[in-house]
């Protein structure tokens, strides 16, 4: 495992961490059982860093509850990153946020469902955020409390991070990359670069696109992509499909799909690390065998060529 600085932080994280969102059973079903030992198979292979919210998880909180189950014990070789901004979203009733405190409280639930004193990255988890300042706020007292060490937001609006780095104050960027959304290179990542923001690329595996098990004949059942069945979205779930036999291409057909879109936003010197997800210990054990593999300057123009 190859670790990297997450920007002004200074924070030491694993250039392949994991996403865990998918542990909380949105993704399809997961037991406890299978996501404590998905959680310490990638610790196991140097994965240092963990990223939840307090809203992933069918029942909501359920990921940050089993990191929590996890590592208690391990807590100083951890970093956690975690999220506030979504919290009953999907079910129509979502939490206001009116005041520092609203988020302050969240906050503290975080800390309890997570068994830690202390969250590493705290972000805002509303990517559109119009006016942040009632979340600097908030970060700001969580700070001075010891509550929260650094602060940022999950966006991929440029305008977003520009308005949360007000003050400097944005030390943290989440955001979609992937070989299948290459919009970033265009305004956020030179951004991010020019303040020496940590970032952290989500969606690196396109939601399972860039997995390599997928083709235009899959139906999903799962909470998240059941949209992807029908009408436009299906067309373009078909479009994207076409992008990533483009992607085979490149190879001959026959590559680590998985690894490769892994290693392509790592090739990008801007992406502190990378948060795939995982469901079982064999999937953590494929994302961190991705780092074994080496693209050449000429692949990686290859792929730019045929995703573009």
């Amino acid at each position: 495992m190859q670790y990297r600085t997450l920007g002004r932080t200074g924070l030491n994280v694993s250039g392949i961490s994991m996403g865990c969102w998918n542990i909380g059973g949105q993704w399809g079903d997961v037991s406890e059982t299978d996501a404590v030992a998905t959680l310490r198979r990638a610790q196991e292979l140097g994965v240092n860093l963990f990223d939840t919210a307090d809203a992933y998880g069918v029942q909501m909180g359920t990921s940050e509850e089993l990191l929590g189950k996890t590592f208690s014990t391990m807590r100083d070789k951890i970093v956690y990153v975690s999220k506030v901004g979504n919290w009953a979203r999907r079910f129509g009733h979502p939490f206001s946020y009116t005041s520092p405190l609203h988020i302050i409280n969240c906050c503290h639930a975080s800390l309890y469902r997570l068994k830690t004193d202390v969250i590493d990255v705290y972000l805002c988890h509303i990517g559109d955020l119009p006016e942040p300042t009632i979340f600097l706020e908030a970060f700001d007292t969580l700070k001075r409390q010891g509550k929260i060490r650094f602060g940022g937001i999950s966006t991929n609006s440029a305008d977003a991070v520009a308005r949360f780095n007000v003050r400097g104050t944005c030390d943290v960027v989440q955001l979609d990359y992937s070989l299948l959304n290459r919009k970033p290179e265009e305004v956020l990542l030179p951004y991010c670069k020019k303040h020496n923001i940590g970032v952290m690329a989500r969606g690196v595996l396109a939601m399972g696109l860039l997995g390599g098990k997928y083709d235009a004949t899959t139906v999903f059942s799962d909470q998240v992509r059941q949209s992807w069945n029908s009408g436009t979205e299906r067309d373009r779930y078909l479009q994207r499909i076409a992008t990533v036999e483009k992607i085979r291409a490149v190879f001959g057909g026959e590559t680590n799909l998985a690894a490769v879109a892994i290693q392509f936003a790592l090739a990008n010197d801007t992406v502190s690390c990378v948060i795939p997800g995982a469901k079982n210990a064999k999937q953590a054990e494929a994302n961190a065998a991705a780092g074994e593999l080496n693209l050449s300057p000429m692949v990686i123009d290859a792929l730019r060529a045929a995703t573009a």
